[in-house]
């Protein structure tokens, strides 16, 4: 987990994001479920996002709670990146759609994949890898105290952004830029799904964090543990931009067929 602390207040701690190594939805799937391709483990599909070996094109199926919509730039600046990670010569799209806030006070996994598995309208096809992304109007039942979690990768195709607290933590005085911290935490949590840090796509140096397991050991590199935290988002945010990946996560996405 990632855990944030912004300077505004001393003792607030953020967990930007967990993978399902840390939480597990615990939902197992039969050989016969005709979606059991898009739930797998967190990075096992890779190289299917990254790759044209098998999927030409890549779409990502936005659902968010009304109220709770991402910024239009955070979506621009996730676009960006995956076309300069992934090679998909039959394009990349992104898809919109708003539901009815379920009427949680706060989310476990399990809670979002049951709002995946009624609200998800599009898996993957013969030529297309699909992502699913829920943009939460309530916190992680995972917080506590102090901590929130912000993000969390926990399928293969799937990650829930959690909205709400993003916009509580945002676009006040001495607080970070919504969309900024927005960026941040979509690309981070995409990052899992790509297989980063060593989490499905095999690293090419030694840079896995052994105190922060699958994160980067680099404290300026998007996938580094406290990416968006403390000194760290006014250190890395200080030109107005989300963080980026490092050369040694970039060489990983490369070696496992990314750009």
């Amino acid at each position: 987990m990632l855990k944030k602390i912004f300077p505004y207040i001393v003792i607030l701690s953020f967990i930007a994001c967990s993978s399902d190594s840390e939480e597990n939805n615990g939902n197992g799937t039969t050989p016969t479920n005709p979606m059991v391709a898009n739930q797998q483990a967190v990075g096992s599909s890779a190289n299917d996002i990254l790759s044209d070996n098998t999927y030409t094109r890549l779409s990502v199926e936005i659902v968010y709670v009304q109220g709770f919509e991402p910024s239009q730039t955070a979506i621009n600046n996730f676009t960006t990146f995956l076309q300069q990670r992934t090679f998909k010569p039959d394009g990349i799209s992104t898809t919109l759609t708003a539901i009815e806030a379920p009427g949680n006070t706060s989310y476990t996994i399990e809670d979002v994949v049951a709002l995946e598995e009624t609200h998800r309208m599009n898996y993957n096809t013969e030529n297309e890898v699909v992502i699913w992304a829920f943009f939460a109007d309530a916190p992680s039942e995972s917080n506590s105290g102090n901590s929130v979690v912000l993000g969390t990768a926990y399928r293969n195709t799937s990650f829930v952004i959690y909205e709400q607290t993003i916009q509580e933590l945002s676009d006040e005085p001495f607080e970070p830029n919504r969309t900024i911290l927005e960026t941040t935490v979509i690309t981070h949590e995409f990052g899992h799904l790509l297989g980063l840090t060593n989490l499905g796509t095999p690293l090419q140096s030694d840079h896995e964090d052994a105190a922060h397991p699958k994160h980067c050991d680099v404290d300026t590199c998007l996938m580094f543990w406290s990416a968006e935290t403390g000194a760290g988002i006014s250190n890395m945010v200080s030109g107005g931009n989300a963080p980026q990946l490092d050369a040694q996560c970039i060489a990983d996405l490369q070696a496992n067929e990314g750009r």
